[in-house]
């Protein structure tokens, strides 16, 4: 049976059992079958402006799972940023609820909405304050522990450390998750400068591919063309060591040509006023383009991706991928819905060259297009301040 969706031929039949057999397929199973994995959105950022989370402390404390896999999301994370409970204990934010409750009802959150498609649900880890406050192998290492053994009780489908700005410690991270016989993703929030310590970024790539990563690349503080760069940059120095692994990149959904090595923590509208550097789908076609190109296959969003977003993703990677996610059906590729627009001047946008070709204005005269950033980074180098 063949769908035509806006002009697309997709094959209902194909589709099904593509479905039907990623079901039974894990995430690595995938990647070395040559699939595009679909990754979730940003939920810190999102959830602030819902008013479900508070800035600054940035706990998890809700969800929006089904919206990323409605629109295309092939995993779902579970939403235990900063779910240790040395950074719960300093945020001071969530005083009636354990680590390990949050942790685990994540997971069951997760898998619930991930059963109504074909999603995998990945459990994750991020950087903790104890390893700036002790720098304690040992100690970290228990962190992380104690927080796969919670994620191991509902039997996640793989772990993913992200958010980590010292490859030492995003190394002793997948050290630990590696012990669980489940597949390791790692990511970094890293500039093309390096860690915070200046490890390159190829460095940083070997150091955790050794370490026992499966899937290794680069999450939020920057842009999507950043990251990519910082991406290829990994990728050379496995080369270079002759070294394998998959490559991951889940982004910023913000503009930062700034470029500066912490990325958007330092632009001064963090992290209330950043809309106007707001990313568009068609920055994100853009984006998927360019890092499928680059031999990335697991492409997502971090901090500031809403559904749209990946949805955008799901579009621009559909003859990859074989299909159109669920959302699609409400959006015409490419404005084509504005074909029945009864203003002429907005009819003639129902065109890909108008929205690829497009300079949005931000419709603020007074703004500058690019801020400095407040980095303190190289004074915490010269006074010794952990960073």
């Amino acid at each position: 049976t063949i769908s035509r969706r806006r002009g697309n031929l997709i094959s209902f039949k194909m589709t099904c059992e593509f479905i039907m057999t990623c079901l039974f397929e894990g995430i690595l199973e995938r990647l070395n079958a040559g699939e595009v994995i679909v990754g979730d959105g940003g939920y810190v950022i999102q959830l602030e402006r819902r008013g479900y989370v508070k800035g600054g402390h940035w706990t998890p404390e809700a969800a929006l799972h089904r919206e990323f896999l409605r629109a295309g999301s092939n995993v779902l994370q579970t939403f235990t940023f900063y779910c240790s409970e040395d950074k719960l204990e300093m945020s001071g934010n969530v005083t009636d609820i354990t680590g390990a409750q949050i942790n685990e009802a994540a997971c069951d959150l997760a898998r619930d909405v991930a059963k109504e498609g074909d999603a995998l649900v990945a459990g994750g880890v991020s950087q903790t304050p104890c390893y700036v406050k002790s720098h304690s192998e040992a100690e970290v290492k228990a962190i992380f522990k104690k927080q796969m053994e919670d994620f191991l009780k509902k039997d996640i489908d793989f772990f993913i450390a992200e958010y980590f700005e010292h490859v030492e410690e995003a190394g002793w991270a997948v050290e630990v998750l590696k012990t669980s016989g489940k597949p390791v993703g790692a990511t970094l929030c890293i500039s093309p400068y390096g860690d915070m310590h200046g490890v390159p970024p190829g460095e940083c790539a070997v150091r955790l591919v050794k370490a026992g990563a499966d899937i290794v690349g680069i999450n939020c503080h920057l842009d999507p063309l950043t990251c990519v760069r910082t991406v290829k940059l990994m990728k050379e120095g496995l080369e270079k060591a002759g070294l394998k692994a998959h490559l991951m990149i889940q982004p910023l959904g913000f503009h930062t040509p700034e470029c500066n090595h912490t990325g958007y923590l330092s632009l001064p509208e963090f992290p209330f006023a950043l809309e106007t550097r707001a990313i568009t789908r068609w920055d994100i076609h853009k984006y998927a383009r360019e890092a499928y190109n680059a031999g990335i296959r697991y492409i997502g969003g971090c901090c500031g991706f809403e559904p749209y977003h990946i949805r955008a993703i799901a579009e621009e990677l559909a003859a990859e991928r074989g299909f159109l996610p669920p959302a699609s059906e409400k959006h015409g590729l490419w404005g084509a819905a504005l074909e029945m627009h009864t203003k002429p001047w907005v009819r003639a946008r129902a065109r890909r060259e108008y929205w690829e070709n497009l300079l949005p204005a931000s419709g603020r005269p007074k703004c500058p297009s690019m801020a400095t950033p407040e980095d303190d980074y190289e004074k915490q180098l010269k006074s010794n301040i952990p960073t």
